[in-house]
């Protein structure tokens, strides 16, 4: 059945942000499901938010980092196996601008973390969801837009 036919279907919108600094990459350790996984900082867009925005204050919240973003990655779809939801991630570029490390976390993120590439490749077991190598591959490929390619239109 589709949405034509009276089934309601919205993904997930989520936010992510590659923030590098010497060759590392802002990570979170974060527990999900039972696990202890990995992932860039990252979560849900939330109501009368701009993208751009949601971004910002998702890398505050789960790292005590601010940052300004430089560039779009990228936008991702995903559907997740286990529980069938779909995700459309909005991906940027960022660079880390004050760090505050009194700054309490959100729920379920142990730690921030400064990876190599190598080191979040090498830990791709636990990975939050596929998206988390894809779009720092992308990145890392060079794959970058101009922010001005995101609207809020309202």
């Amino acid at each position: 059945m589709s949405y034509r036919e009276g089934r309601f279907w919205q993904p997930d919108v989520t936010v992510a942000t590659v923030v590098v600094d010497g060759g590392r990459l802002l990570c979170v350790e974060e527990r999900a499901q039972g696990r202890l996984v990995l992932n860039q900082p990252a979560g849900h867009l939330e109501p009368d938010e701009t993208l751009l925005d949601a971004a910002l204050r998702e890398t505050r919240e789960e790292t005590g980092w601010d940052v300004r973003l430089t560039a779009f990655v990228g936008a991702y779809q995903w559907k997740a196996p286990e529980t069938g939801r779909h995700y459309l991630r909005f991906a940027f570029a960022a660079e880390p601008v004050a760090h505050d490390p009194a700054r309490p976390l959100d729920e379920g993120i142990v730690r921030a973390l400064w990876l190599t590439p190598s080191e979040l490749r090498a830990a791709a077991d636990r990975h939050r969801s596929p998206l988390v190598w894809q779009v720092v591959a992308d990145h890392l490929a060079g794959r970058r837009h101009p922010l001005s390619l995101v609207s809020q239109l309202g």
